[in-house]
């Protein structure tokens, strides 16, 4: 499993993210090719190497040219109709549009107003969406398949937004880093911002100290400020974690329900996966004075915890919740494609090494195909197998759809 553990002893933000990236290996050429695929014009890229306090770093800005700076405030429909019509990768357009989302809540929350109505000024520039866009482009090319960072040093001092002066972190950035581990160190100044701040909150499976791994690379991205004696920059330490360090540290929340009505689990429990919850279940119990009530559990990454029990305790009845937390250890897993006579269906790839692999066909896939196609559910699921096994990138004897 390839780890990148973002190291946030100077604060972290979009461009310091890119230039880590590219100081780590990704080459400029290839983000700005796959950024091209997001039909967003008014803007060049440059790469820099420079130093801050000494220490060598990448420094990646982004150029906004006259026609870039005719949008220096976009809405969150227009956001979503830019990552809509892109030809990215689904997973690339899926984790941004969670990232601006998540960006686009917190602007809604500290400034008082419905989410549909709210602008980002500064963060809903060319260079914030090339920022989000282009870390998230890098760190699939790096093969990365977890996120995770230290604390983070927020600065303090002012700051100056599109609203006036603003204490440091900026409102936007502290309503991000809501149970995030967070400290102040340094310079008087800025050093976390919203788009780093959000990229963070979307990407990372945890914060703690530096993993146990072994480092292949490590990159050094530079921010704009150059203070005197203080390094300046985001580094982004890239690695591999063994089989036997797999396991990560998640919360669970449960709560006994026994008085709601059951029509309003299924909007709960869409709300928690749509806020970031791993898995959400439901267990039948059997409460004080034998009456029948419901366990709701919830799985989340540690720092989603507060946000998730704000949820629960909005939208269901309960009067309270336990948590508690615990390890777990998961396969690595992706979304793949298989072509059959009867038509393309979805699977998810899911292997532990080179000693566990499995492919299972999406049922949805199945059904649609089996009612298009006239044929029973389990021929359509017989022919994913069949194809499955002609394909030679594929274990042959590890995976499988039965």
């Amino acid at each position: 499993m390839k780890i990148a553990y973002v190291d946030c002893f100077s604060g972290v933000s979009g461009d310091m993210f890119l230039g880590a990236l590219v100081d780590a290996g990704v080459p400029l050429k290839a983000i700005g090719k796959e950024l091209g695929k997001l039909r967003l014009k008014g803007y060049t890229l440059r790469e820099t190497k420079v130093k801050r306090a000494g220490l060598a770093a990448t420094k990646v800005a982004v150029v906004v040219t006259a026609e870039g700076r005719e949008h220096t405030a976009r809405d969150w429909k227009e956001i979503q109709n830019i990552i809509r019509k892109s030809l990215l990768p689904e997973g690339i357009k899926k984790q941004g549009y969670q990232t601006f989302k998540n960006l686009f809540a917190a602007e809604a929350k500290v400034h008082g107003t419905p989410l549909h109505a709210t602008h980002l000024h500064e963060l809903g520039c060319v260079d914030c969406l090339v920022d989000i866009f282009g870390t998230l482009i890098g760190l699939s090319f790096l093969g990365v398949n977890k996120v995770y960072a230290s604390p983070v040093n927020v600065g303090s001092g002012a700051t100056r937004t599109a609203h006036g002066m603003m204490p440091v972190p900026a409102p936007a950035a502290a309503e991000i880093l809501k149970g995030i581990p967070c400290y102040a160190s340094g310079p008087s100044f800025e050093l976390a911002t919203p788009t780093g701040a959000v990229l963070l909150r979307t990407l990372s499976a945890g914060f703690s100290p530096l993993p146990l791994l072994v480092t292949n690379t490590v990159g050094v991205g530079a921010g704009d400020a150059d203070p005197e004696n203080w390094p300046n920059v985001l580094r982004i330490i890239i690695g591999e974690a063994s089989q036997e360090v797999q396991g990560e540290t998640i919360t669970v929340i449960e709560t006994n329900i026994d008085d709601m009505n059951p029509q309003v689990y299924e909007y709960v429990m869409e709300m928690l996966f749509d806020h970031g919850a791993l898995d959400v279940f439901l267990t039948p119990v059997i409460m004080k004075k034998s009456r029948p009530g419901t366990l709701l559990s919830v799985l989340c990454n540690v720092n989603r915890k507060n946000e998730l029990i704000d949820i629960i305790l909005k939208e269901t009845t309960t009067i309270g919740v336990r948590f508690y937390h615990a390890g777990r250890v998961t396969m690595q897993r992706e979304i793949q494609h298989m072509q059959t006579r009867y038509g393309n269906v979805r699977f998810k790839f899911s292997s532990f090494g080179d000693s566990v692999s499995r492919a299972i066909p999406e049922y949805e896939d199945c059904r649609r195909l089996s009612q298009k196609a006239n044929v029973p559910l389990s021929e359509v699921m017989k022919e994913f197998s069949r194809a499955l096994f002609q394909d030679k990138t594929l274990p042959k004897k590890k995976a499988g759809g039965r």
